[in-house]
């Protein structure tokens, strides 16, 4: 069955050079996020780290013309491996991220099926579903880049 033209599944993975507890470890800097990645703004650790129950709230603005206000649930936290998480607010749906040794390091897999819940987004995503993944897609990879290039700075 297809899903909606309001809903985003995605399911990546990425090889990292560093064992998982050292990924675990760098992802364990949410305060640095937002210098990171130029699309997090007004983000904000409520909790102790990465740790069941924290949650992390910010804003998202993809390189197309909309901004999403999230919360990011960490529901079960298992350093230095998986993360499930509930997301709420502009977007909704469950995520997970799982770090497993691999020969180059560790392959993170990341996996979320997020619906999109402001009015103009849903509208949007009925007209530009393409574009709006588009969005989501540049998102991911200016993520990705933008941890490695931070990963390798500090190495």
């Amino acid at each position: 069955m297809r899903a909606p033209s309001t809903v985003i599944d995605y399911r990546g993975t990425f090889e990292f050079p560093l064992p998982p507890a050292a990924l675990w470890e760098a992802l364990s800097s949410p305060e640095r996020f937002e210098s990171w990645w130029s699309w997090l703004h007004e983000f904000r650790l409520r909790g102790d780290g990465l740790v069941d129950g924290a949650t992390l709230r910010g804003v998202v603005a993809p390189p197309v013309p909309y901004r999403m206000r999230i919360d990011v649930l960490l529901e079960r936290c298992e350093p230095p491996s998986r993360i499930e998480a509930v997301v709420s607010g502009d977007l909704r749906g469950p995520a997970t991220l799982e770090l497993v040794q691999s020969t180059r390091g560790t392959a993170a897999t990341v996996a979320w099926r997020i619906e999109m819940m402001q009015p103009a987004m849903r509208l949007a995503a009925r007209f530009a579903h393409p574009m709006l993944r588009w969005g989501h897609d540049r998102v991911v990879e200016m993520t990705v880049a933008g941890f490695r290039r931070r990963l390798a700075e500090t190495r």
